[in-house]
């Protein structure tokens, strides 16, 4: 060894020396700009300035009315509620709810809320998965009622189908593909996404949902692996028979509706093929198909208008994108009691109908 690369040796062994003697500076346990949360944090300032002056307002900015948020906020809070220690005070049930809340209305990047609300962005990401399971677990056993009479009522009323019991369609969540997860999420828009199968009745109301197959499937194969078929054909489901329709004797089954992906089943209706000629008859009965089907698009429109994370691409992993979506579904139909018609309300009839989250195949998916 010559003496250049000694002497550059000799250099290394004393710049590391000379580190490992530095005394190492002390990093924060939590930036000093988070600790002011308690004061300047949105749920001390903007939301009670809200709640005191303007309602609508608040609505607006959390979807729900200030009624509503305290209602939830009971619901919750014994599941979402954590225990302050010596070392820093925890994050009230009131901000957990507000955060996921506010996420669930626009959407916003974990870096957005966490300035806001002044949360780390670690700890958004892992407040808004567990308040919307609570939510979902709080709401489902109490707004989401089996009764499938009540449906096939309400379809009637409407004069869309008289035997139709709930119109079935598909909606792809987007979602950011998971690391080395190939085509597996990747589907027909040339977008990676979990599917949403929903049953819809005529107020639009979700009365069956499935969440968490991957998007490459098509809607014909989600509604054979989801439990709705199994439930119906081993008759699990409250399905009413066959019954006379007025002006004639004959008697006709109640059917769900869907599109050309769903199979054709004695329970299932779907439209005849445009590929081959249609005679008027057809394509009459084409027409009021579509007008059946249509409900389940509107309710899929309406939930993405309420809750505007659905729009874009959930940066999360597929199993938080389930509970957010479930958690979307059970708030829209808890802010929903304006669907129930004057006429069911001096007859004493509850619209509410039901909600199902079944494990498919082991696995905890929502059905």
């Amino acid at each position: 060894m010559n003496s250049k690369k000694k002497r550059a040796l000799k250099y290394i062994v004393a710049a590391i020396a000379a580190k490992r003697q530095m005394k190492k500076v002390r990093r924060n346990w939590i930036k000093p700009w988070l600790t002011r949360r308690a004061d300047l944090g949105v749920c001390q300032t903007l939301l009670k300035e809200l709640s005191n002056e303007d309602s609508d307002s608040f609505r607006n900015f959390l979807r729900v009315s200030p009624q509503q948020f305290a209602y939830l906020l009971d619901m919750v809070e014994d599941s979402i509620t954590k225990c302050s220690t010596n070392m820093r005070t925890c994050i009230t049930a009131e901000e957990r709810l507000s955060l996921t809340l506010r996420y669930l209305a626009t959407g916003e990047s974990y870096r957005s809320l966490s300035y806001s609300f002044r949360i780390a962005p670690s700890t958004v990401c892992s407040i808004i998965p567990e308040v919307c399971d609570a939510l979902y677990q709080a709401l489902k056993d109490t707004y989401m009622k089996k009764n499938g009479k009540k449906l096939q009522q309400i379809f009637m009323r409407n004069g869309i189908i008289r035997i139709v019991w709930g119109a079935i369609d598909g909606k792809h969540v987007g979602v950011q593909a998971p690391s080395n997860s190939g085509s597996y999420y990747y589907n027909y828009k040339h977008t990676h996404s979990i599917v949403l199968m929903a049953l819809v009745n005529a107020k639009y109301r979700f009365t069956y949902v499935d969440v968490g197959s991957n998007g490459r499937v098509s809607d014909g194969g989600v509604f054979r692996q989801c439990t709705l078929q199994e439930s119906i054909e081993n008759e699990l489901i409250n399905f009413r028979g066959p019954k006379e329709l007025p002006g004639r004797d004959k008697k006709v089954p109640f059917v769900v509706v869907g599109d050309e992906a769903f199979p054709l089943k004695e329970y299932l209706m779907k439209p005849y093929p445009q590929s081959c000629g249609l005679d008027d008859s057809q394509r009459i009965l084409n027409y009021r198909l579509s007008r059946a089907r249509r409900i389940v698009e509107n309710a899929f429109g309406i939930l993405c208008n309420k809750f505007r994370v659905l729009r874009a691409p959930i940066l999360s992993s597929p199993d938080k994108v389930e509970k957010i979506v479930l958690c979307c579904c059970a708030l829209r139909y808890y802010l929903r009691p304006e669907i129930q018609t004057a006429n069911d309300a001096e007859n004493g009839q509850d619209i509410g109908t039901w909600l199902l989250k079944i494990p498919r195949g082991g696995k905890t998916n929502s059905g």
